[in-house]
């Protein structure tokens, strides 16, 4: 697929001097929904959580079927169990959260006011484990994943709800995620929005690439090329190694910004995490 003149306008538009240029979360989301209805007039905002299954016929054909008989069912039931253990104080993570735990993935990542931080679902677990005196678990590790995919689970069909307060300091946190999303970085001088808006619908060699909305509906990934449950951040990682740019951590500042700031764009989509990605 190719950038019509107006699309292309629009793509000019949403990455010169991001930097600099202050709109608003919902503004973001509708300028960036905006372009790509330019891309892909016929696909309905819902479809977008597919992810690149919904511009890609063949591919979700064969996704669909993949899902019939999911290859992360031993994974989920683990995390399930997981989720279900006690602490040692005979305390469950489900004492950690709003309804005991289920169906609320799609309330992350959220701004915490008191600690002026963003909190995902992978550092509320480990928040969690912290209060009820438990060793936080290594965010590249499969445990955590395993967690996360439950919950997740619990909370298919539920729509993203990532609210981005007034508050100067999440503002300021929102915009440093959207920084990173839209700059250049890496010997490959690529940034997120070269591939995933600017080439959104094009082939990088067999690869279809995807459009950043719906980038947060989908996980933990079950990736077929490594064989089990991935988180997001571990994509992100992927991606930074990919274009030889410098790698930050799981969870670190700047990618729990990032995420931020995908999901924001994503709001309103449909949950359908664990999935299944090449």
């Amino acid at each position: 697929m190719r950038l019509t003149r107006l699309s292309l306008s629009f793509f000019i538009a949403l990455t010169v001097n991001q930097s600099l240029v202050f709109a608003s979360p919902l503004v973001d989301q509708q300028q960036i929904y905006a372009f790509y209805q330019t891309v892909f007039p016929q696909l309905p905002f819902k479809d977008y959580a597919d992810g690149v299954y919904a511009i890609d016929a063949d591919a979700k054909t064969s996704w669909l079927a993949i899902n019939e008989f999911p290859p992360y069912e031993f994974e989920l039931e683990e995390g399930k169990a997981l989720f279900q253990k006690a602490f040692n104080n005979g305390k469950h993570y489900a004492d950690c959260f709003s309804n005991e735990g289920i169906a609320i993935a799609q309330l992350y990542p959220q701004w915490n006011i008191k600690t002026q931080s963003i909190t995902t679902l992978a550092t509320a677990i480990n928040d969690c484990r912290i209060v009820n005196h438990a060793e936080p678990l290594k965010f590249a590790e499969d445990e955590i994943t395993k967690i996360t995919a439950y919950m997740a689970y619990t909370s298919r069909g539920q729509k993203i709800n990532t609210v981005i307060p007034s508050d100067p300091a999440a503002l300021t946190a929102y915009e440093l995620g959207k920084t990173y999303f839209y700059q250049r970085r890496g010997q490959l001088n690529f940034s997120c929005a070269s591939c995933h808006v600017q080439n959104a619908g094009k082939f990088i060699r067999s690869e279809i690439l995807s459009p950043a909305l719906g980038h947060t509906t989908h996980w933990p990934a079950y990736r077929l090329k490594t064989g089990k449950l991935g988180s997001l951040h571990r994509r992100f990682i992927v991606c930074n190694t990919l274009i030889r740019a410098p790698i930050d951590k799981a969870q670190s500042p700047a990618l729990r910004q990032l995420e931020f700031f995908l999901s924001n764009m994503s709001n309103g989509l449909t949950l359908n995490g664990p999935s299944v990605r090449k």
